[in-house]
């Protein structure tokens, strides 16, 4: 309540079952808990008043660590996190700029001529995906049954969103570490299917300072070689072919490259207000 009446959250909400399971443990590692690694791919948490808990060990866990979280998602999936905020990608400076344009069609088209597709469910998975929404609608709420359609349901959305997350986290490191300075268009609107949000706030996170944002505005109507703006141009979703030159090229990446080459807008970003010192690690991102 006090961070609601101080305008830094919302209004607090009752406790639903299912929604943000889980605890937070802090203290001094070794002493109120510990972890350990087994063998390659598991490892053991030390919980408090629980004892030791095996997980699938992803990555190493950093020194100086004080604090880590146990969460239930909506598929039953329990996550242990370690609060930690790892440094950013290098820049490889070798001085080369991208440009990244996102749609619909294609996930993220780049500068380079390189078409990326976020992936997602296959036919198959979307068939039974609709089947299951089909039969939660005419289930009986309350019933376990129901309940076990839902969990089913939130498991092959869970897939989807792990896919997709992936894809992001692989495509956003390697533009840090091939590219000097990534442009990206300045959108006021996600697209959660693609990831777009997603896909631009790890860029920020992993090369802060070089991510510019560009203005959006006639991207994909203008000609990435003589600079003509022609609606006309834009012969399909797929196709550009300037009215002007005759320059033939894939639409979205011909956007892209428009976006490599566009005027740099103020992106916004800034420290936020500080919070209580007991809080977990945050990213702050500094003013572009």
């Amino acid at each position: 309540m006090t961070g609601f009446f101080d305008r830094t959250h919302g209004r607090p909400s009752w406790r639903k079952a299912g929604r943000d399971e889980g605890f937070r443990i802090v203290g001094q590692r070794g002493r109120q808990w510990d972890v350990r690694r087994l063998n390659r791919h598991w490892g053991q948490v030390r919980i408090p008043k629980v004892g030791w808990v095996r997980f699938r060990w992803s990555r190493p866990v950093p020194k100086g660590v004080k604090s880590f979280r146990i969460t239930r998602d909506r598929a039953g999936r329990w996550h242990v996190a370690f609060a930690h905020i790892p440094g950013p990608v290098p820049a490889p400076g070798n001085g080369e700029v991208v440009g990244l344009d996102r749609g619909v069609t294609v996930s993220a088209a780049l500068s380079t001529g390189e078409l990326l597709t976020a992936p997602g469910l296959s036919q198959s998975e979307r068939r039974r995906l609709a089947y299951l929404e089909r039969k939660l609608a005419g289930g009986q709420r309350g019933s376990n049954r129901r309940g076990k359609v839902k969990t089913a349901i939130a498991r092959l959305k869970a897939r989807d969103a792990d896919r997709r997350k992936d894809w992001c986290e692989k495509l956003s490191t390697s533009l840090a570490r091939r590219f000097d300075i990534i442009r990206i268009e300045e959108l006021n609107r996600g697209i959660h299917r693609s990831g777009w949000g997603l896909l631009a706030r790890r860029l920020e996170q992993k090369a802060p300072g070089r991510v510019e944002k560009i203005s959006p505005a006639f991207t994909s109507q203008r000609c990435s070689a003589c600079g003509l703006v022609d609606r006309k141009s834009r012969e399909s979703q797929a196709a550009f072919r300037c009215t002007a030159c005759g320059y033939a090229c894939n639409a979205d990446v011909n956007a892209a490259r428009n976006i490599a080459a566009g005027r740099a807008v103020t992106a916004r970003g800034g420290h936020r207000e500080p919070g209580p010192v007991n809080r977990e690690p945050q990213l702050l991102l500094p003013s572009a």
